[in-house]
């Protein structure tokens, strides 16, 4: 058989009944609109910090989501908010103060 240099992937799963959802109900509190998103991708697709680095805000919106805080800390730092998200977003969500909510719920342990 020839090797062709892939491989298959371990298995990420997230066992969601485990998890700790307090931090993401805060965040819901205090900016509702987190909810109306829809996951469109939008603004990924226009991020400013996506072109310079592996930076995803629909990852951010899941690892939060998911309570998967430790790997978020680094991700958040990236946000440059530039606010280039909040123009293209179909929603109308401002994502600056998300992500400043985000950082600050993630500091508050």
């Amino acid at each position: 058989m020839i090797n062709f240099g892939y491989s298959i992937a371990p298995t990420r799963v997230v066992n969601l009944d485990n998890c700790d959802f307090d931090k993401l109900q805060q965040l819901e509190r205090i900016v509702p609109s987190f909810k109306r998103c829809i996951n469109c991708g939008a603004c990924t697709a226009t991020c400013s910090a996506q072109q310079f680095t592996h930076f995803n805000i629909r990852k951010i919106k899941s690892l939060f989501q998911e309570a998967q805080y430790e790997k978020l800390a680094k991700e958040l730092d990236k946000c440059m908010l530039c606010g280039k998200c909040t123009l293209v977003c179909p929603r109308g969500l401002n994502l600056r103060p998300i992500i400043m909510n985000m950082r600050k719920i993630l500091n508050t342990k």
